[in-house]
């Protein structure tokens, strides 16, 4: 008995380490979270092995194995959790029940069969389908989900795989055994039942939570590319009112200046020239490329460089008329050129230089940022694309970026290379 329920607990824990790898949305390298996966296992296993070496039949050893084994499971998968969350609790609880269903199945058909190695292959058998039909048809919304924010009712939504697990514990393994009680197989099946039933109405509102996520930050964004626009709206119109009013002030200037020469004060008229020439230049919108929407927010983000004293290589080639929306671009643009300020206006102005190219030409729309870094880029392992290091910063800035790739199915990513830090688009349109 004793080494079928040793490979039990051994097949039970390696697939609980699978859970948590594959369910768990990880904040370490997959190196980092294999070798904290492997710290759990060998932790799990030695629990096990005291249990089964120094108190085999003792009730209160498996309640104190059992709790110290959750504690390190749950412990492990939130260390390793990006987001402290009622999300990842739920995902690394529901890891445990799905667990422990597998090492009941495999009990009940060792006692059914009476072949340990019918039981081990089977329990195996049931493991490796529920992992194969949660990865096919759930990981994704399952990573994706851990990600949005939820308002409320997942701490609540955690009492549901502690309900199964407990009942299982106490059914088929506290304080007797299915070995020493088979007539709770029955009940065991009725549990089993239930508990996927009760899954499949969770993993609905999962799907309905995704969707409400979805246009939360659906709405965020579009509020976000909303204030972009108004602000660059505002910038538009203030350089309209500010021609406006030198277009007025041209005709006062006018008079002084005949008034001047009649006067022959020709020393007066130069600094009057120079006065006006002046006004003109702060007032100039500089064309750095053909469609004007696309222009306003370049020449709005140049002066903003040129007021952190940030020297930009750029190269903007985009004709009047784009097949893309222009003002989806430009506030994608403006994220890009934003990031990158915020990347070197730190540095020592030596290194404070900005490498812009924006093409859209052809069909092809091209876009790449290269900038100087001092501190470690911060990467989303799923998206691979910087993050933000303030706290409470969901990043709506390369969210935006992202979602504008994925609409134009194009791709974008990010690399560094001595001391470098390149950002690039590319979609064919």
């Amino acid at each position: 008995m004793n080494s079928f329920t040793t490979l039990s607990y051994i097949v039970s824990h390696i697939f609980l380490i699978l859970y948590i790898y594959l369910f768990i949305v990880h904040r370490y390298s997959r190196l980092i979270t294999g070798l904290l996966c492997l710290g759990l296992f060998s932790a799990l296993s030695i629990l096990d092995l005291f249990k089964l070496l120094f108190y085999p039949d003792s009730p209160l050893c498996y309640v104190l194995v059992t709790v110290l084994q959750i504690i390190a499971t749950q412990s492990t998968a939130f260390f390793t959790a990006r987001k402290k969350s009622g999300q990842s609790l739920f995902v690394a609880l529901s890891a445990s029940s799905y667990v422990i269903a597998g090492a009941v199945s495999s009990a009940i058909l060792k006692i059914c069969t009476g072949s340990s190695l019918a039981g081990i292959l089977g329990g195996t058998a049931v493991h490796l389908g529920i992992l194969l039909l949660l990865s096919l048809t759930v990981r994704n919304s399952c990573l994706k989900f851990q990600e949005k924010p939820v308002q409320k009712g997942l701490w609540e939504l955690c009492l549901i795989p502690v309900f199964f697990y407990c009942s299982f514990s106490f059914i088929a393994f506290f304080p007797h055994t299915l070995y020493d009680n088979p007539d709770n197989i029955p009940g065991i099946v009725f549990i089993l039942i239930t508990m996927f039933i009760s899954y499949i109405v969770v993993l609905r509102y999962l799907e309905s939570e995704n969707k409400r996520s979805a246009i939360y930050w659906e709405n965020r964004l579009q509020n976000s590319y909303i204030q972009g626009l108004e602000s660059r709206h505002y910038l538009v119109e203030q350089a309209e009112q500010n021609l406006k009013i030198l277009h007025h002030d041209l005709r006062h200037y006018s008079r002084i200046i005949d008034s001047l020469l009649e006067q022959k004060n020709y020393e007066k008229i130069r600094e009057v020239n120079e006065h006006i020439r002046h006004m003109a230049s702060e007032n100039k919108v500089e064309e750095y490329c053909g469609n004007l929407v696309v222009n306003t927010i370049l020449s709005s983000m140049m002066a903003k460089a040129l007021s952190l004293d940030i020297k930009v290589d750029l190269d903007a080639r985009i004709p009047k008329e784009i097949p893309v929306n222009d003002y989806e671009l430009t506030l994608v643009i403006a994220n890009l050129f934003e990031n990158a300020l915020q990347c070197v206006k730190t540095l020592e102005q030596e290194k404070r230089h900005i490498e812009i190219k924006i093409h859209c030409l052809d069909h092809r729309l091209f876009i790449q940022t290269k900038n100087q870094y001092r501190d470690e880029i911060l990467l989303d392992p799923d998206t691979k694309l910087p993050r933000s290091r303030k706290k409470g910063d969901h990043g709506l800035g390369m969210q935006s970026v992202r979602s504008f790739s994925e609409k134009i199915k194009g791709t974008v990513g990010c690399d560094t290379e001595n001391g470098i830090f390149r950002i690039t688009m590319y979609a064919k349109l």
